[in-house]
């Protein structure tokens, strides 16, 4: 039970939640799409990217191939990542006392 008060098992937590909504949220809008229903707004995919799920929302575009053809998801999400990953790294060794 230990391991549910350190910060890096909920940080895990979130991450892997996040990116299955983004996985997730791709598969529904290209089933609504097939169908011709409503759909799910660009905004939201990639608020699902920004907010930590961007490798999610890739995964979703190839499995799905959904968004492919769009220059604002095929360059939009990996950058959403780069700048995620930049971020992380950042963070990483700054707290850790790597970077001194």
């Amino acid at each position: 039970m230990n391991f549910l008060l350190d910060y890096r098992f909920w940080i895990l937590a979130y991450l892997l939640l996040i990116n299955l909504v983004g996985f997730a949220l791709m598969g529904i809008d290209k089933s609504k799409a097939i169908r011709h229903k409503w759909r799910i707004p660009e905004k939201m995919l990639f608020l699902s990217a920004i907010l930590g799920g961007s490798i999610g929302a890739r995964i979703g575009m190839s499995v799905f191939r959904h968004k492919t053809k769009h220059k604002s998801f095929t360059i939009g999400i990996p950058v959403i990542f780069l700048v995620e990953l930049a971020t992380g790294i950042f963070l990483i060794l700054k707290f850790s006392g790597l970077s001194n």
